[in-house]
């Protein structure tokens, strides 16, 4: 045996024993493998072809053809969120709960496409709600530049509303209890435009980033209606509280609430379970882990 091949065997052997690949090897179930990038790419496309018609899609489509090509575009994107949905749960370990030990997987597989299929129906209902909280997000970033012509062009080039766009999809399947697949649509947003949202956070209406690049919005932070923020922002956790075997514990509110109306400028740092008031406005590289009342202004010391 040469030796590149007694090499190649041995990193194999090393690569295969279970204590090297604990916590880093996924099991497939039958039939049931991990949620796909590239099929939830063509998710997002197809959802914002429907919300955005015209900007994204066929370029043709006019007010007479335009039942059609939502109608055909909504099919693909619900036959193919039920498949990736169902690839969630078994990624999640849900075939493996007690309710199902007695079961055959073939029935098992059959409950997984049943619950997938609920979620992706009401998810669908969403969207009309969704498309509404997006028109005002459109209204936002455009009162916000004086460098914008037309919403056409929010709709087109602005990284804000290619994130929202994404992350409120993720934002709803987050909300139907769907594993993994929101973080995988926020991760793909985040490399697209440079923002990082967490599906878990709640974002009100009329919202907008100028430039948008290095925002960070963690997952339990709760933002109100008509809030501004520019690049640069982070609203995150100050601390993680640990359990009595020194791990962190998690699903606890850990991040701001911006109220209604709150503006932040570039650099700002807001950290923790703390709230910032109506109508406040928290200056240029400034560090914030207390509340801030209403109306106030906060900014560096000279």
């Amino acid at each position: 045996m040469s030796t590149t091949s007694q090499i190649i065997n041995q990193a194999v052997k090393e690569l295969t024993k279970p204590e090297s690949y604990k916590d880093m090897f996924h099991e497939h179930s039958e039939g049931t493998p991990l949620p796909s990038g590239t099929v939830l790419a063509e998710i997002v496309d197809l959802a914002r072809s429907i919300l955005f018609p015209g900007y994204y899609g066929t370029s043709t489509i006019n007010t007479e053809t335009l039942h059609y090509h939502i109608g055909v575009k909504m099919e693909r994107l619900f036959s193919l969120l039920v498949d990736q949905i169902m690839a969630g749960l078994s990624f999640s370990d849900f075939d493996q709960t007690a309710a199902f030990a007695a079961y055959s997987q073939t029935t098992i597989n059959n409950e997984m496409r049943r619950i997938a299929t609920d979620r992706a129906q009401k998810f669908v209902s969403l969207l009309p709600e969704v498309r509404r909280v997006l028109a005002t997000d459109v209204i936002a970033a455009f009162n916000g530049d004086p460098a914008a012509k037309n919403h056409g062009e929010i709709i087109s080039c602005y990284p804000i509303i290619k994130e929202l766009t994404i992350y409120r999809i993720a934002h709803e399947l987050w909300k139907l209890e769907v594993p993994l697949i929101p973080r995988m649509l926020t991760e793909m947003a985040h490399s697209e435009t440079g923002i990082d949202i967490h599906p878990g956070a709640t974002i009100g209406e009329y919202f907008t980033i100028d430039h948008g690049t290095g925002v960070v919005i963690g997952e339990t932070c709760i933002i109100g209606n008509n809030v501004k923020l520019y690049q640069g922002v982070t609203l995150g956790a100050k601390s993680f509280p640990l359990d009595e075997d020194g791990n962190p514990i998690k699903g606890i509110p850990r991040h701001p609430i911006l109220e209604d109306d709150v503006i932040v400028y570039s650099n700002a740092s807001i950290l923790g379970r703390i709230t910032i008031g109506k109508g406040a406005t928290i200056g240029g590289n400034i560090w914030v882990t207390q509340d801030v009342p209403a109306g106030a202004f906060i900014s560096q010391k000279r």
